[in-house]
């Protein structure tokens, strides 16, 4: 969710702050307080000069007992924000479910092949880290077996999405990752991204994905890793 405080939009800087205080109503004495000397947003007579702004723009409206709350349209955009915000948090709940028991099951399941295939190029923690790249994140051009090669692409921190491609014929894996370049290619082992891809293929195919982790094992030493 963005917490940016928007200082340009007495509208959106009301609802920030609502956000924050959690009231269906407040008092002027006790709003003063919370941006001046709570939130530290303004001081105390910048505090009344927004204040009085906000009211004659009627994005604060007085209630009984000298009171103010959201105007209609106001309360209404807070109302969509914590279901957004509730939605979104739900779906990192889930999210973070599904990463704990792809770990879990990854680290039970020792005799499995595809397992032990994958651990031998992975350092401590990679696993771990795998897990959290999103499976949307990667576009697989292609997963060929007969023609033993894989192309695919992964969104990262740049712009242009990073590269992988992985040939047995011609005894290389090809990935531009900056963790990859600089800390992996030379030990030969897989990054996050290398290892979530093969992940993604144990789904579409585990037999053909074990067959590429035991094509570059056996022949380790004739591959090259190239960045």
């Amino acid at each position: 969710m963005n917490f940016a405080i928007p200082r340009n939009n007495n509208s959106e800087m009301v609802l920030y702050i609502w956000k924050i205080i959690e009231l269906p109503s407040i008092s002027l004495s006790d709003l003063l307080y919370e941006l001046s000397f709570e939130l530290f947003l303004f001081s105390p007579n910048g505090a009344n000069q927004f204040i009085q702004k906000v009211i004659d723009n009627n994005f604060l409206i007085e209630i009984p007992n000298n009171m103010f709350k959201l105007s209609n349209n106001l309360e209404q955009k807070l109302k969509n924000w914590h279901i957004k915000r509730k939605a979104q948090i739900l779906k990192k709940i889930e999210s973070s479910k599904k990463e704990t028991q792809e770990i879990d099951n990854f680290d039970k399941n020792n005799l499995n092949k595809f397992n032990t295939l994958l651990k031998a190029f992975l350092d401590k923690g990679t696993i771990n880290r795998a897990v959290t790249v999103s499976d949307s994140a990667f576009n697989i051009i292609k997963f060929d077996p007969k023609g033993k090669i894989i192309k695919a692409e992964v969104k990262g921190s740049k712009d242009a999405p990073y590269n992988i491609e992985i040939s047995i014929n011609d005894k290389f894996i090809k990935h531009n990752c900056h963790d990859f370049q600089t800390n992996r290619a030379e030990n030969k082992k897989f990054c996050k991204h290398l290892a979530k891809l093969f992940l993604l293929l144990k789904k579409k195919n585990e037999k053909s994905a074990s067959f590429f982790l035991e094509s570059i094992t056996n022949e380790i030493n004739n591959w090259d890793f190239l960045s």
